[in-house]
């Protein structure tokens, strides 16, 4: 991409080491953009899971027994490495060592850095160190998570079509330059034989990637 910038806006890569040092802003900025799909697929994976331990609480398990019989629910609907399995299965062989359960939810909520999970577990021990209706504690927290889930869904598909439509006009510019630079190379010669012209096209530059940057911004709605 920075190969591909440098020769339509400069024609040479002479620019290639100075536009390199971008290269940890876009690393950053992909690397958070990843952190938010596994945090998504690790709270939807969560709740499933919750779901599957209050049935089988309302089953009449106890909380020990209950992440195992969630853990053989959920082997019908995931793989084994996903990541509601590999934490179950660690909780319930923790749970046959006397591990006691509420360390080891705020452990799952530490680890995974999402604050969803991390929620529950501080509810789950208070309800149990106050003694509260537990069963009916974990069904309200998970249908208040459950319903921030559904409105993060709803954001998502409304905002699908104009996230394409974004990434769609963000290359509009690139494709016209390619296409002047191609068919007419001798229209913007001059942007690129003089020292006035460089800065114009490093201005232009400037501007496209704010543009870029404002509109990726104006797209992330946290929920």
């Amino acid at each position: 991409m920075i190969l591909l910038i440098c020769l339509l806006f400069y024609r040479s890569i002479r620019p290639f080491p100075l536009l390199l040092a971008f290269y940890p802003l876009f690393q950053k900025q992909q690397r958070e953009e990843l952190r938010k799909r596994r945090e998504n697929r690790m709270r939807e994976e969560f709740l499933d899971g919750m779901s599957f331990l209050q049935t089988s609480l309302q089953a009449g398990y106890a909380m020990e027994n209950a992440f195992s019989q969630a853990l053989n629910e959920l082997r019908k609907i995931y793989d084994d490495d996903a990541f509601i399995m590999v934490e179950f299965h660690y909780i319930a062989v923790q749970i046959r060592m006397n591990v006691p359960v509420e360390e080891l939810l705020l452990s799952l909520g530490r680890r995974s850095h999402t604050e969803d999970i991390r929620n529950f577990a501080e509810v789950y021990v208070t309800a149990r160190r106050a003694g509260g209706d537990l069963i009916a504690i974990i069904r309200n927290t998970i249908s208040g998570m459950r319903q921030k889930e559904e409105t993060r869904r709803e954001i998502e598909t409304v905002l699908a079509g104009k996230k394409m439509e974004q990434q769609i006009m963000s290359c509009i510019p690139l494709a016209i330059l390619a296409y002047v630079s191609v068919t007419s190379p001798e229209a913007l010669s001059g942007m690129y034989q003089t020292g006035i012209g460089t800065l114009v096209m490093t201005a232009c530059l400037a501007v496209y990637a704010a543009a870029f940057l404002l509109g990726r911004r104006i797209m992330d709605i946290a929920v």
